[in-house]
C-alpha cells in the first residue's frame, strides 16, 4: 500500500497525519508513506523526526485585509497556487500512491485537489466540530470525509460521504505510562504542571502563565513544563523580569516547542492549554485534568464549545480569555492541585470521553476505499 499525506502549517494538522501514518505502518510494515508539506512549515521538522519521507511545495494562505502589504501577499499566494499544483502533480505522479489522505491546512488544498483530478482516490479528516475552509472545499472530491464529531457533518454539502472516526491519537499517547514518564523527565513527587498555547504560542497564555512560573521558580511548590511557541523567543527574558531566572530554577522546564508531548503529558498532574481538537483528544486519551483557555480567534468559536464538552462532563475547568488573569489562573491551579479527589474525578471523567479506537476506524475507512 502506498499512501500520500498532505497537511500542515500547525501541529494541529500535522500530528493527526503522523498518528494515522504511524498506525498504518504498524498494521502494514511494508506500506510506503510519503508526506507533502510546505517548505519552512513545522512539518519540515516534525515529519522527518517521526521517520517519514517528505517532499515540499511552496504555498501560503490568503490574508483578509485591505492593506497594501496584504494585497502583495495575496498576489504572491495566487501565483504560488498555480506553481504548487504543478509541483504537486510531479510529486504525485512520481510516487503513484494508492490513496491520498488530507488532514487540513492550506497545504493540503493543491495536493489533494490535484490528486483527485489525476484520478487518485482521496480521503480527508476533519478534526474540529466546525470544518476548515480547505476541507469543505476538498469534500466534493473525497471518497470519504472522516469526522471527529458528528456535529461537523451539517457543514458539508449533502453529497459528502461522511464517517465518524474520532480524532487520531498517536500510539505513544495511548501507551504512555506516568511513572516511566516522570522517571524519564527526572521529576520528583511534587505536582507537575504542563502548559502550552500551541505550536506558535499564545501571547495571553504566555503572559498569564508567567506569573505562575515566576512564583513556582521562587517557592518551588510545583514543577512546571511550559512551551511558549515560535512567536515568543523573548519569553525567558520575560520570566527573568518577573524574578525567575530559569538558569537557576531546576523545577522549571521552559521551551519554545514541546517535542516530547507524550512523555510530558503522561508525567503531568494538570494541563493548562487551548482547546484545540487534537489537544483535547490527547488529554482525554490520557485522562488528564485540565484548565482550558479557548482561543477566541477561531471560526464559530469552536474551541469554546470543545472546552465546554469537557466542563459539562466534569473533566475540566474553563477560563475564557477575556476573563484570564494571573491571579485567576493561579487560583484555579492551586484549587485543583490541593484537591486530589477532584483531580481523580476529572481524570476519570476525561478518560470516559475518549475515543481511543479512532486509529482503527480511520484505517478501516482507508482500507474500504481501497477495495
Amino acid at each position: 500500500m502506498k499512501v500520500l499525506f498532505a497537511g500542515g502549517g500547525t501541529a494541529g494538522h500535522i500530528n493527526p497525519a503522523l498518528a494515522i501514518a504511524g498506525f498504518i505502518r504498524k498494521k502494514d510494515p511494508s506500506a510506503e508513506i510519503l508526506f507533502v508539506g510546505n517548505k519552512g512549515g513545522m512539518e519540515e521538522t516534525l515529519v522527518p523526526k517521526a521517520g517519514f519521507e517528505m517532499k515540499f511545495i511552496s504555498i501560503s494562505g490568503f490574508r483578509r485585509s485591505m492593506k497594501p502589504s496584504a494585497f502583495v501577499h495575496n498576489v504572491q499566494t495566487f501565483n504560488k497556487t498555480f506553481s504548487s499544483s504543478k509541483t504537486a502533480k510531479t510529486i504525485i505522479e512520481e510516487f503513484d500512491p494508492d490513496i491520498c489522505v488530507g488532514t487540513g491546512g492550506y497545504v493540503s488544498g493543491p495536493v489533494l485537489r490535484t490528486a483527485a483530478k489525476l484520478g487518485y482516490p482521496i480521503v480527508i479528516h476533519e478534526q474540529n466540530a466546525y470544518p476548515g475552509v480547505t476541507n469543505k472545499m476538498l469534500a466534493r472530491y473525497a471518497k470519504r470525509v472522516m469526522l471527529a464529531v458528528g456535529d461537523a457533518e451539517k457543514y458539508f454539502e449533502g453529497k459528502a460521504r461522511c464517517a465518524i472516526t474520532g480524532n487520531p491519537v498517536r500510539a505513544e499517547i495511548i501507551e504512555a505510562d506516568k511513572a516511566k514518564a516522570r522517571a524519564e523527565l527526572g521529576v520528583d513527587e511534587r505536582p507537575l504542571v504542563l502548559s502550552f498555547g500551541g505550536s506558535l504560542g499564545a501571547q495571553k497564555i504566555n503572559d498569564t502563565v508567567a506569573g505562575l512560573l515566576a512564583r513556582s521558580g521562587n517557592d518551588g511548590a510545583y514543577q512546571h513544563i511550559h512551551g511558549y511557541g515560535r512567536y515568543a523567543p523573548h519569553y525567558p527574558d520575560l520570566l527573568k523580569e518577573k524574578g525567575a531566572d530559569i538558569r537557576y530554577c531546576d523545577n522549571l522546564d521552559i521551551r519554545e516547542y514541546i517535542d516530547n508531548m507524550a512523555t510530558c503529558m503522561a508525567a503531568c498532574d494538570l494541563v493548562i492549554s487551548r482547546a484545540g481538537a487534537i489537544t483535547l483528544s490527547e488529554i482525554q486519551a490520557m485522562g488528564k485534568p485540565a484548565v482550558l483557555i479557548p482561543s477566541p480567534n477561531v471560526a464559530e468559536n469552536h474551541q469554546y464549545h470543545n472546552a465546554m464538552a469537557l466542563v459539562n462532563n466534569g473533566a475540566a475547568e474553563i477560563i475564557e480569555e477575556k476573563d484570564l488573569t494571573e491571579e485567576l489562573l493561579m487560583e484555579k491551579v492551586d484549587s485543583l492541585l490541593r484537591n486530589p479527589q477532584k483531580l481523580r474525578e476529572y481524570s476519570e471523567n476525561s478518560r470516559k470521553m475518549a475515543i481511543v479506537d479512532a486509529n482503527d476506524r480511520i484505517y478501516h475507512v482507508i482500507r474500504q476505499v481501497l477495495k
